[in-house]
């Protein structure tokens, strides 16, 4: 999505809080912070990495305007000093991630940021916000075209996403994990991804009948998906073998949509009477409160061509949130602990080495400079605050996030949880790195 110049004040209070105080004790040395998801939920047996390239975004063009520095002060809660500090304050670190769509496990850093600790502290909010929803829906998305075999899967959450924002990083982020496209105008403008929908039931019914709607609808648009559950499934059906009767070669129906009741039992009874008139080419698209479960279900059980998932994609029904954090792990050169009970922290800026060819075997969660075998996942792409290279195309990251996904053991891909778990191992270098800050804490109690 498109950065707004406000921006900068989405981020919670405490971050400026203790960004005045940071600024008051001089304290504004070189930070390193790393956004990872501290395990993965019961539900999910990866995650799949997404949000990264509207992170870049929003770092290069984030600061606090001069409205945003007028609301500020009229909190009566900042120093001129400090205000004075925000005016000029641009993002100048570096950032290290994996790209868009890669496959990730639990403690794994997906972005690390390098940069004056102020910097590095006000971002978090966003970065967090953004990066934790879009890998939410883009995990789920990619379970859900798994189910589908092969079939497409269209997203149509737009009007039950939780805002406008949320309803086009759903749009994008499923587009990269592998659906067809989305119902979403807006986002098909914005990222180029391909538009799928018709008719809703409003305009059957806005017509004396059936015939008299599809007929018309069918004038207008070429290869039109008809909706045919408005009163009577099979009688809607019937309709459209009647039309194309009378429209003969080369007529302007493609599909049929089912939106509701027994969608297996009616796709078995549609396809019947479609095969029996000899339209075995008009296919069969089925929507209404669909799921990964329920697709898997219905591809097994019925002769369905695609499916329209909505609200059940887009708020990630089973799993609507990921413990995700951003943490800091070095200050001013020196490798930082956190031992918080069930949220203890590993020190230190770390590298993910992966092993495998054709198909991942294990991850290694080590010190940048060991020597581990493996690809390493994490790549600079912004340096003093200006991004690398090209930015990827929608595309790229779309074939990036298909490869990283073939490439993941297959009982990873089932939808029920993996008796086995993705080994990450933790490098003798990482582990010694602890004891030694563990040790460092408990001689400075």
């Amino acid at each position: 999505m498109s950065v707004r110049e406000t921006d900068a004040l989405f981020t919670d209070f405490y971050e400026l809080t203790m960004a005045q105080a940071f600024h008051a004790e001089g304290m504004n040395g070189i930070a390193v912070f790393e956004l990872f998801f501290r395990k993965l939920p019961d539900e999910r047996n990866y995650i799949i990495a997404c949000g990264i390239e509207a992170a870049l975004e929003f770092l290069e063009s984030w600061h606090f305007d001069a409205e945003d520095i007028a609301h500020l002060t009229s909190l009566d809660k900042f120093s001129p000093d400090f205000l004075q500090f925000l005016k000029t304050l641009r993002f100048s670190g570096d950032v290290h991630a994996v790209p868009e769509g890669t496959a990730v496990f639990g403690n794994e850093p997906v972005l690390q940021i390098t940069a004056p600790l102020i910097e590095a502290q006000l971002v978090e909010t966003w970065l967090l916000n953004r990066i934790h929803y879009a890998s939410l829906v883009a995990s789920k998305a990619a379970r859900v075209v798994d189910a589908a075999a092969g079939r497409p899967v269209v997203d149509f959450g737009a009007r039950r996403a939780h805002g406008e924002d949320a309803a086009m990083e759903a749009a994008r982020a499923g587009y990269v994990t592998g659906l067809a496209g989305t119902s979403n105008v807006a986002a098909g403008c914005r990222y180029g991804i391909p538009l799928y929908g018709t008719m809703a039931h409003s305009y059957v019914q806005a017509h004396a009948n059936e015939a008299a709607a599809f007929t018309a609808f069918t004038r207008h648009f070429p290869d039109t998906t008809v909706l045919v559950d408005t009163y009577d499934t099979l009688n809607g059906v019937r309709e459209v073998i009647r039309l194309a009767e009378k429209l003969g070669p080369g007529r302007s129906i493609g599909a049929i949509r089912i939106d509701s009741g027994d969608l297996a039992s009616l796709a078995h009874e549609a396809r019947a009477l479609l095969d029996d008139a000899g339209l075995g080419d008009i296919r069969i698209v089925v929507s209404g409160g669909l799921d990964e479960y329920s697709v898997q279900k219905l591809v097994r059980d019925a002769p369905i061509d695609a499916f329209g998932v909505g609200t059940g994609l887009v708020v990630s029904a089973d799993r609507p949130s990921i413990d995700c954090a951003y943490k800091l792990v070095e200050y001013a050169g020196t490798p930082r602990l956190k031992l918080s009970e069930a949220k203890a922290l590993w020190p230190g800026r770390k590298q993910v080495f992966r092993r495998g060819g054709a198909t991942f075997t294990a991850d290694t969660l080590a010190l940048p400079g060991e020597n581990i075998d493996g690809t390493p996942l994490l790549v600079p792409v912004v340096r003093g605050g200006r991004r690398l290279g090209v930015k990827p195309s929608l595309g790229d990251q779309r074939e990036h996030c298909r490869q990283q996904l073939a490439a993941l053991p297959a009982s990873l891909r089932c939808l029920d949880r993996a008796a086995d778990q993705y080994p990450v191992d933790i490098s003798s270098g990482l582990q010694a790195m602890r004891e030694r800050c563990m040790d460092g804490v408990a001689h400075a109690g």
